[in-house]
């Protein structure tokens, strides 16, 4: 008997003149068999705890030759070596294991490639070390069909079908508009009929910037599961805002000084919504100004509509008469005199106009 065995696969190479009579045995057991493996066999070990050293035998059943390799187990946080001969070999690797694993050079040290746990990759010694040859997958379907988005870019690489409602967690914390923007070439990807689409982002409603939100209708058809909220606000950065009001009657920025209800035809105490108002005083009214109600520059003017004085009670701590320097607890607004009362804070004032 005299058989030698290939380099890198350890085939069986029978030396022409001999094994006479064993040839099938050979052909079978050391060639065959072997080849096959090499081409489409697949090994599995745990790695929960140890390290897999593939076995490299010359003509004989081995670890080393096989085309696919699936380490199992639950190794968790620690990454398990998958030690492979240091020579020419494609490898498919499926990590079905807890946690990853790195297939490396038995002799080294080799740096090698890491598989993370659920992922498939294709590797192939170099010349030094390990290397991957083809990005890997942990995504191994989308059921549908016809596809119409393709993801080019990702990792992994999918395709998503009209058929297709949901995409559940592959899509988390990636941006939507990006995902719809690169990667649709048939058409946006719709809102799903049932489920929920979650840790996705979407884009910012635009405000409304004329009229107020009362003006929006049913026209507007927003997604399953969102809700309307009415924005606030804010100040453009350039522009005219038209067609907006201050409490929906009067203009923004009254262009005139808006009367605060009817005639007082009894003891009335201001209030923080007569700021910027007027209030009228008729036959037996009066004004009382309450303390800590006001803040630092608002400001009320008293309209007295009536032929006879009337009093301005200062319930607040401090009011002067404008040019004087005494407290007043009371103050007198003449026949159809105005008076402007200037909060300085919620308890200090100051009252102008035809007072004493």
């Amino acid at each position: 008997m005299s058989i030698n065995y290939t380099t890198l696969l350890g085939l069986a190479q029978p030396t022409p003149g001999t094994e006479s009579g064993t040839w099938g045995t050979t052909i079978n057991d050391s060639l065959t068999a072997l080849l096959e493996t090499a081409i489409a066999g697949s090994k599995t070990a745990d790695v929960t705890s140890s390290n897999w050293t593939l076995t490299d035998i010359d003509g004989a059943d081995d670890t080393a030759r096989a085309a696919v390799l699936i380490p199992t187990g639950t190794n968790g946080a620690t990454t398990r070596s998958i030690l492979a001969p240091n020579q020419s070999k494609i490898y498919v690797i499926i990590n079905q294991a807890s946690g990853s694993v790195v297939i490396k050079g038995v002799t080294g040290p080799t740096t090698g490639v890491t598989i993370p746990t659920g992922k498939t990759t294709l590797v192939a010694w170099s010349g030094s070390d390990f290397v991957e040859i083809a990005p890997g997958t942990s995504v191994t379907s989308v059921t549908g069909t016809s596809p119409i988005v393709s993801s080019g870019g990702l990792t992994p690489a999918i395709s998503i079908s009209q058929a297709t409602t949901s995409v559940s967690g592959y899509l988390t914390n990636t941006d939507w508009n990006t995902f719809n923007g690169k990667y649709s070439t048939g058409g946006a990807l719709g809102t799903p009929a049932s489920g929920t689409l979650t840790n996705c982002t979407f884009p910012t409603l635009n405000q409304n910037t004329t009229g107020t939100a009362a003006n929006l209708t049913a026209a507007t058809t927003l997604p399953s599961g969102m809700t309307l909220v009415a924005p606030l606000l804010g100040t453009p950065a350039s522009g005219t805002l038209t067609n907006c009001t201050a409490d929906g009657t009067n203009a923004v920025g009254y262009k005139n000084i808006p009367k605060s209800g009817s005639d007082k035809v009894t003891s009335y105490p201001l209030v923080t919504t007569d700021v910027g108002k007027y209030i009228s005083v008729g036959s037996g009214g009066s004004i009382t100004v309450p303390d800590a109600t006001f803040s630092a520059g608002d400001a009320v003017s008293i309209f007295n509509n009536t032929s006879g004085n009337i009093t301005l009670t200062m319930a607040i701590t401090t009011a002067y008469i404008g040019g004087t320097d005494a407290d007043k607890a009371t103050i007198t607004l003449a026949t159809r005199g105005i008076a402007t009362i200037l909060f300085l804070s919620g308890t200090v004032c100051v009252v102008s106009g035809n007072v004493s």
